[in-house]
């Protein structure tokens, strides 16, 4: 079933059709700017894609993936751009922090635990893969155990159709079935299913399935009456296991996390000495760090419990700020190892105002749909985004550049009050044009979904550049006295 799989992805052609150029499309719906980052992921996703059509097997493994090294300030979008790469790629993606990490030897987490971390995400991606894949015989499979359940075995065809139908209607998700769950101290482990109804009954052995033969001895869950709705899950999960057992599941995991993992090594510039810095002994954070991960990027295996797993493929983005060390002060093998390096600029109150409104999910479109919820129609004049664009840049130069995380805090700042008294002020808009409050909060509710409906009933709020400069105001001050208060 897997090789079947295997052999269907390769015949996609979704991932054919991601270019560098729609690549870049598609991440300039959610990311503004730093198009050098842009190109550089979707040029090394694409040499991934290629390399594993290279159809002379020996060559295919002597390409090696072109790593990343992005150095920029905070907030300006490095983590972002790994994160929904891996997101359009469907690929196994993990973000590490550098300064998590110690030198073997020393109490803390090692290097070797990012390949393992790795083959756990690359499981989940597997396991929702061939769910997928399977998602139409599963959903067969648990039909017929249900409806078996319900009208016994000796049912007739007659009445195992109309139970069909009836099922696939929707008629039978209130019905009270008997099942056997894992117990809640044990969660995530196998256990038995047993379902109920009608004049007979059918027990589905999961440990069994999730088990090896018999089951391996292991405890049943406990005995749980349920509907139909609530017992479904168990089952699908039930025959997601018989159709894909554990062993061929985590081979394709390691599989998987050699071939299409992508590591996001965030904070690296913070295991870096600077240059003529004073050293007292050894550091088990810093180059030590450095000396465990270079084996790791150039291609090594590692032991874990689904199995090795070899890094040569592994396509490593590391990420830094790097204000006080340079890239030139990291080792130079592992300077070596990260050939491609782009620098992301900081960004200016013309980003901000951008990241304002131009993605698909911008922050003032989340605002307003939340909002909406509750039936009050948010407003930004034009006026009032520049103006939050304006002083975002403004503390973010006086106090601490955090990048576009300073525009949370700023409109978290302008919506407080009104997040507070949206539901009151609502009551008061509704009461005052006579509007049932249940009518009204049906019409929100359309509202927010986006449909085309004439709402009324609505509270309507409009934020100006004067109601930004007076709720900012203070925040400035307090910013500005902060960084003389011990």
């Amino acid at each position: 079933m897997l090789e079947e799989l295997r052999k269907a992805l390769e015949a996609d052609e979704s991932q054919a059709l991601l270019t560098p150029t729609a690549v870049v499309e598609r991440l300039d719906r959610v990311i503004v700017g730093q198009d050098d980052a842009k190109r550089a992921v979707a040029v090394a996703f694409r040499n991934r894609w290629r390399r594993q059509r290279v159809e002379d097997p020996e060559m295919r493994e002597e390409i090696s993936p072109k790593n990343l090294l992005l150095i920029g300030p905070t907030g300006c979008g490095k983590t972002e751009i790994a994160r929904r790469l891996a997101k359009l790629a469907e690929a196994p993606f993990i973000k590490v922090e550098a300064t998590k990490f110690t030198e073997v030897g020393y109490h803390g987490r090692d290097v070797d635990s990012i390949v393992r971390d790795l083959v756990e995400v690359a499981l989940n991606t597997v396991k929702a893969r061939c769910r997928r894949a399977a998602a139409k015989r599963i959903a067969e499979a648990v039909e017929s155990h249900i409806l078996h359940a319900i009208l016994g075995e000796g049912a007739s065809l007659q009445a195992l159709h109309e139970a069909r139908e009836r099922y696939r209607a929707g008629e039978l998700e209130d019905a009270i079935i008997e099942v056997d769950v894992p117990n809640s101290r044990n969660t995530g482990e196998p256990g038995g299913l047993t379902i109920q109804g009608g004049q007979a009954s059918m027990s589905i052995n999961i440990i069994g399935m999730f088990g090896g033969p018999g089951g391996g001895g292991r405890a049943r869950g406990e005995r749980r009456s349920m509907s139909v709705a609530e017992a479904r899950p168990y089952l699908e999960e039930a025959e997601a296991e018989r159709a894909f057992p554990a062993e061929l599941l985590s081979k394709e995991a390691v599989r998987v996390a050699e071939q299409e993992g992508i590591v996001f090594i965030d904070e690296i510039d913070k295991i870096v000495n600077p240059s003529g810095m004073l050293r007292h002994g050894s550091d088990p954070s810093a180059e030590g760090v450095q000396r465990d991960l270079l084996p790791l990027i150039e291609g090594s295996v590692v032991s874990t419990k689904h199995g090795p797993v070899a890094t040569d493929h592994v396509l490593f983005i590391a990420s830094g700020a790097f204000t006080s060390a340079k890239p030139s002060d990291m080792m130079a093998e592992l300077q070596g190892r990260l050939p491609i390096r782009v620098e992301l600029r900081g960004l200016t109150a013309a980003d901000f105002e951008r990241i304002l409104t131009e993605p698909e999910c911008n922050m003032i479109y989340q605002q307003q749909r939340l909002l909406g919820c509750e039936g009050v129609d948010l407003v930004f004049t034009p006026a009032a985004i520049q103006e939050v664009a304006a002083m975002a840049e403004q503390i973010n130069k006086e106090v601490e550049n955090i990048g576009a995380r300073r525009l949370h805090t700023v409109l978290e700042r302008l919506v407080e009050d009104i997040s507070f008294e949206a539901p009151d002020k609502v009551a008061a808009a509704t009461a005052a044009e006579g509007e049932e409050p249940a009518a009204a909060a049906a019409a929100a509710a359309a509202a927010a979904a986006g449909e085309d409906r004439e709402v009324q009933g609505h509270y309507r709020h409009v934020i100006d550049r004067e109601d930004v400069q007076q709720k900012l105001a203070d925040l400035v001050k307090k910013q500005d006295l902060a960084k003389y208060i011990l």
